[in-house]
């Protein structure tokens, strides 16, 4: 067993026995879902969007999660608002550029967000990752349409400049810090088909870094539980609908010890 396999079963554990508050500021297609999915984990979620509550509200948080798909100028200026209070408080922060590289107002949004605020984990797909590069990066809608591959030279340069970690998401996910990389090769050709799921692994990984102060640790180990979990839901399900019921029960019922066991991390 290696050892991010066992601190993936260590994390999850310290999620079940802490229920740490992870205060959500994200998009209004995926609300409900990244809610249960927090609970499912065993993590307790609150969603607090309003600029002149977003400051108390993360004072109680043990992360900050900002998702930047159903962006207005009010929300971004709750989200810089929280985030600033995080950054004084030491809060981790994980940022969703969902959509980053389609418009200027998302990519702008999110390089303001990481100009003003102390960011942990950049959760996104490659195209999304690429479009903070100031490289030529367009996704379709929020969609890559770039892979994991062509981000990741690219991506270990950013991470390095702006001294934070990146979570790209694909058939096989590639978190980097621009000195350390892991490759996690767990998940199911299922995810990609229902809304949210992206989402909600952004969501998870606020969890894992509640409990885990290594950025890289806690956003890999996230990204294996999740697709553990998707996995476990895609033995039984049908097609998409059947698949989200079942993966919801799946991040609720595993176990550390079946985490631990399945986790395909490497190192690289």
């Amino acid at each position: 067993m290696s050892d991010l396999a066992s601190k993936a079963a260590e994390n999850l554990r310290k999620i079940r026995a802490t229920k740490p508050l992870i205060h959500n500021i994200t998009n209004f297609v995926v609300m409900n879902m990244t809610a249960n999915v927090l609970l499912a984990t065993g993590a307790s979620p609150v969603m607090a969007h309003a600029e002149n509550e977003v400051e108390d509200m993360v004072a109680f948080a043990g992360a900050l999660v900002l998702n930047i798909g159903t962006l207005t100028d009010t929300w971004l200026a709750s989200m810089l608002k929280a985030g600033r209070k995080a950054s004084e408080t030491g809060t981790p922060i994980i940022l969703d550029p969902v959509g980053a590289g389609v418009t200027g107002l998302r990519t702008a949004a999110a390089k303001n967000i990481l100009a003003s605020t102390r960011v942990s984990v950049v959760r996104g797909n490659a195209s999304e990752i690429l479009s903070l590069c100031d490289q030529k990066a367009a996704g379709k809608g929020v969609d890559a349409i770039h892979s994991v591959d062509d981000a990741e030279i690219a991506a270990g340069q950013l991470a390095r400049s702006l001294q934070t970690t990146l979570a790209i998401t694909g058939p096989v996910d590639l978190v980097t810090d621009g000195s350390r990389s892991a490759r996690i090769a767990n998940g199911h050709a299922l995810m990609p088909v229902v809304t949210g799921t992206g989402c909600s692994a952004t969501a998870v990984i606020g969890a894992f870094l509640a409990v885990d102060a290594d950025p890289v640790s806690a956003a890999a180990t996230a990204l294996a539980f999740f697709g553990i979990a998707g996995e476990e839901a895609g033995t039984t399900a049908k097609g998409p609908g059947s698949f989200l019921v079942h993966l919801l029960d799946a991040l609720y019922t595993l176990s550390p010890e079946k985490v631990a066991d399945r986790c395909r991390i490497s190192l690289r």
